[in-house]
């Protein structure tokens, strides 16, 4: 049975809601570094235990990244899986304010990975099969990087110090568990399911030399997600702790400082890689994982104020623009629709199993063995060294293969 086509104005809601919903995941996800400061005398922190909080979320996010996203495109169901792991992140939000040891944040934040993994590759999958190829680019930026930027990076330092400041950091957890149960029944209400169009069938018969050819790309962005979400991790988990030890600023002044890198994102998530339509995937994942490095040299090199810090800030942080484009835009483009969540749980879980796993561990270990400015030489290393990655990745960009 072919289902009944969806409106532009529903696919533009659903989009929206699926950008929100995401958005809350990494307002929940990086609730534990913006509030390093205040829990970590309470539960005796060490940078290592830093790091392995980090690392537990990552590796649970990782496995179940790929094993939901290959239940789904094998069984469909998409809008009820979304729902129900939009609900148990919520609720491990909640749980993760009753923590009164490392360990007990540890399994917490082991449980919200599990919950929070699948959202990203059943949400893209869900896009993918909303919108055109022409507009793709725009679209799955939108609903990856808009929403998570908002409410991850942009709002969630100043909401969060803010709330801990006059709450304390528990009663913060408890708060954080709304906005995810309120995308429960906006997902409920507004999103669709539009199924598996029979273009995902055909996708299966491409011949070896191209199946070939987005292998090697599929490899490739496993790689720079591996590098690119260890930058990410590593900065939420101890910029914030550089800012205020090391460089002298008040928690406050760390928030809004930390506020820009949110608002470069949410200014450049549907941009950048609407931009990779034009000019092409690959070029822009060079140029922006380039600008990267400006941001932790900045921290590092800098006068410590936020007029001085905010510019050198924006700039670097647009490097979160092109994580669509290897997360989910490049697989996507790869595999075809029947294999989307799957390519993307893929990716994502390589990502977050080596760099968002072993990234911030590793920093911490090194911090601990060195100084505090380690995790910032670190970030640096790693964004240059996605861009030499994207020098060998294959252009899939529809409209500049047609041109080739």
């Amino acid at each position: 049975m072919i289902p009944a086509p969806i409106s532009v104005r529903a696919t533009t809601i659903a989009i929206i809601v699926l950008s929100l919903n995401f958005g809350v995941v990494f307002f929940d996800r990086n609730a534990v570094g913006f509030l390093v400061p205040f829990l970590q005398a309470d539960l005796k922190l060490s940078n290592t235990q830093i790091g392995g909080l980090a690392a537990a979320l990552a590796f649970s996010w990782a496995l179940s990244g790929y094993v939901i996203g290959h239940l789904v495109d094998r069984h469909g169901r998409r809008k009820l899986a979304l729902i129900a792991a939009t609900l148990v992140f919520s609720l491990s939000s909640f749980i993760s304010g009753l923590a009164w040891s490392f360990m007990s944040l540890f399994v917490a934040r082991l449980a919200m990975g599990f919950a929070e993994g699948g959202v990203l590759p059943v949400s893209q999958s869900l896009t993918t099969r909303l919108v055109s190829e022409r507009r793709r680019g725009l679209a799955m930026g939108m609903m990856q990087a808009f929403g998570s930027n908002l409410f991850g990076a942009m709002l969630a330092p100043v909401v969060l110090i803010a709330l801990a400041t006059h709450f304390g950091w528990r009663m913060t957890f408890y708060l954080t568990a709304i906005p995810g149960l309120s995308c429960v029944a906006l997902i409920a209400w507004l999103v669709p399911d539009p199924g598996d169009p029979a273009q995902g069938r055909a996708d299966g018969t491409r011949d070896k030399r191209v199946v070939s050819l987005f292998r090697r790309n599929v490899v490739l962005c496993c790689v720079i997600a591996s590098l690119l979400v260890a930058y990410n991790s590593t900065c939420w988990y101890f910029v914030p702790l550089f800012l205020t030890k090391v460089r002298g600023l008040s928690t406050a002044e760390m928030g809004w400082l930390v506020a820009v890198l949110g608002l470069s994102a949410v200014v450049t998530s549907m941009p950048v890689p609407a931009l990779s339509d034009r000019w092409g995937r690959k070029p822009v994942m060079i140029l922006f994982a380039l600008l990267g490095a400006i941001m932790p040299l900045s921290a590092l090199a800098l006068p410590a104020s936020f007029a001085v810090l905010a510019v050198p800030f924006f700039v670097g942080w647009t490097v979160l623009g092109i994580f669509p484009i290897f997360m989910a835009i490049i697989p996507v483009e790869t595999v075809g629709m029947a294999g989307a969540a799957r390519a993307l749980g893929l990716v994502v879980g390589c990502g977050e199993m080596i760099g968002g796993a072993l990234g911030p561990i590793g920093a911490g270990i090194v911090a601990d063995h060195t100084n505090q400015s380690a995790p910032l030489w670190i970030m640096a290393g790693l964004s240059l060294g996605a861009a030499v990655v994207a020098l060998f990745v294959r252009e899939t960009a529809p409209r500049r293969r047609r041109r080739g």
